[in-house]
């Protein structure tokens, strides 16, 4: 059985501070049909100590939907250097296996990908569809799952959100609702957490912001799916906090689907997305079947200009 796994909210970190770099010249590369652009260095570097050979699903890879943005290719190397296999999961997620050797073993990448440096679409107008409109594929969005109990939470949805106009104005509610209710807090971050225990107890990280939505808008009658992937500073202002896997969520709304942030709440730029799921079970970025210890564990997200000199 699975003993062990690193959700989207690890609390071993690093602080990173992002590199912000004019884009300035009529040739730059990041000009790209005349149209502003920006590169975001993306990685990570997870160290495990394993008693024993430990069999390993790790959910790291740039999703697929991002492709052709990729400048330089996430590719997972491991020191020591071991067979590495790959497979797409049922959301179409790329997941890599191996099994670590008995000792200490070192997982790393990073990569380079072009973001548009637009945030997140805001569309006011997107509709929320009946039920019987639905695409078959939306469907299981809707159902409760191992972080979302939309049994438990179905009364409180009504009651609160029952009034609100359909469509894009009521997701908004929720995750106006949700941000206000939920402090955050790394400390008492807690990988069991649900949407119920997250509700109940006013506290938790970004994935628990996500589980609570996407729970509300299942009861309401809106697909809605986790993610989990990069999101930097890059228009923010400092104080910068510690960089670490991001969650969000989607909903569908309108023919298409839709980021929302609870945890954030306003429309961020350069979010690179990894994987996508009905909760963080599905998007877990590493899971492990046997004894490990994790000692070390980064992750960074940095605004680059590919041919621009580095400071220091």
């Amino acid at each position: 059985m699975a003993t062990a796994s690193i959700p989207p909210d690890e609390t071993v970190r690093l602080k990173r501070r992002r590199r912000a770099i004019p884009y300035s010249t009529a040739d730059n590369p990041e000009i790209v049909d005349g149209e502003f652009c920006m590169l975001i260095q993306v990685g990570y570097e997870f160290t495990f100590y394993c008693p024993q050979e430990t069999p390993m699903l790790l959910m790291v890879n740039v999703h697929y939907s991002r492709a052709s943005d990729i400048v330089t290719p996430d590719i997972l190397t491991t020191e020591p250097k071991i067979p590495v296999t790959a497979y797409r999961d049922r959301f179409g997620n790329w997941c890599t296996r191996i099994v670590a050797p008995s000792g200490r073993i070192c997982l790393k990448s990073t990569a380079v990908v072009r973001d548009s440096a637009k945030p997140d679409p805001v569309m006011l107008s997107a509709e929320q569809h009946a039920l019987q409109d639905l695409p078959e594929d939306t469907l299981v969005f809707l159902l409760g799952s191992r972080y979302c109990e939309t049994d438990l939470l179905s009364w409180e949805a009504w009651s609160r959100f029952g009034g609100t106009t359909p469509g894009w104005s009521r997701v908004q509610a929720i995750c106006d609702f949700v941000h206000n209710h939920i402090a955050f807090d790394y400390e008492q971050a807690r990988s069991t957490r649900t949407a119920w225990e997250a509700f109940n107890e006013r506290v938790g990280v970004c994935r628990d912001y996500a589980h609570l939505a996407i729970a509300f808008c299942r009861c309401m009658n809106i697909p809605a799916r986790y993610c989990t992937g990069y999101l930097g500073d890059m228009g923010t202002p400092p104080p910068y906090g510690v960089m670490d896997f991001a969650a969000w969520f989607e909903v569908y709304l309108g023919g298409a689907w839709h980021t929302f942030d609870p945890r954030n709440n306003v429309p961020r730029i350069g979010r690179v997305l990894i994987a996508r799921g009905r909760d963080a079970t599905d998007v877990a970025i590493a899971t492990t079947f046997g004894p490990n210890t994790l000692e070390g564990f980064k992750v960074w997200t940095d605004e680059i200009a590919e041919g621009v000199p580095q400071a220091g």
